[in-house]
């Protein structure tokens, strides 16, 4: 994909307005989403896996991981596939998912917002699932190239969120279970937490940085569950 600066011409993106209804349900269904309490949510876990697999290669064996900031961290669950690292940092707006996690004690500092972060400058910034929900995302791309390293790099993994294959993996799954346990439809949910398809987070990427490589989960980008992106200033 060529450099396409127009499509930050599409930011801050506005977030569709969750109805009554999804409200009152939110927090219950996060809850049982981010404990996989469910079917659809435990095969949604084991194949999200791809993504803190493919994000963490570049330290697999290693005894010690180099200073890092995850950003989107949740409850931080990327840290069972990382090594011990000389630091690591974490970005996440519900402060009390990290505070509360049992690998809290690996963490050194937990920002609510990257614009938190001062003083460090990191050898590599991951993201998992994180990117697709950000409105301001090419706000948080500029401020991970400025957080780099010289020769730093940043990994991030996410959903293929607008394609077929990605679309039709959600609709026959959770899709179908939160319509059964709430008999409300998914996509109304799915449309106010993803704000950015694929596409759009990586041509954001690649507005920011001159060298990016990307991997699917899938047969193509265009047919694929996961898309991850090694983004490098050169």
């Amino acid at each position: 994909m060529q450099r396409d600066h127009t499509v930050l011409t599409r930011f801050p993106k506005q977030r569709p307005v969750l109805p009554e209804a999804y409200r009152k349900i939110y927090a219950e269904h996060y809850k049982r989403n981010r404990e996989g309490a469910s079917f659809a949510s435990s095969l949604s876990q084991r194949m999200e896996s791809w993504m803190h697999r493919r994000v963490a290669s570049d330290v697999l064996g290693r005894d010690q991981g180099p200073i890092t900031l995850e950003i989107g961290a949740g409850s931080l669950n990327h840290l069972r596939y990382e090594p011990p690292s000389l630091r690591y940092d974490v970005v996440e707006p519900l402060i009390a998912l990290a505070e509360n996690s049992p690998y809290r004690s690996r963490v050194m500092n937990v920002y609510a917002d990257i614009d938190d972060v001062k003083g460090c400058q990191y050898d590599r910034i991951v993201s998992i699932a994180a990117f697709e929900h950000y409105c301001n995302l090419p706000d948080v791309v500029s401020q991970c190239q400025d957080l780099l390293k010289h020769n730093g790099v940043l990994r991030v993994a996410i959903p293929s969120e607008g394609t077929l294959l990605w679309t039709l993996g959600w609709k026959l799954t959770t899709g179908l279970e939160f319509r059964r346990r709430y008999g409300l439809d998914y996509g109304v949910l799915m449309r106010h937490e993803h704000v950015n398809s694929a596409s759009d987070i990586e041509a954001v990427l690649r507005s920011f940085f001159p060298a990016v490589r990307r991997s699917v989960f899938g047969v193509c980008a265009s047919l694929s569950f996961y898309q991850f992106f090694e983004c490098r200033i050169r």
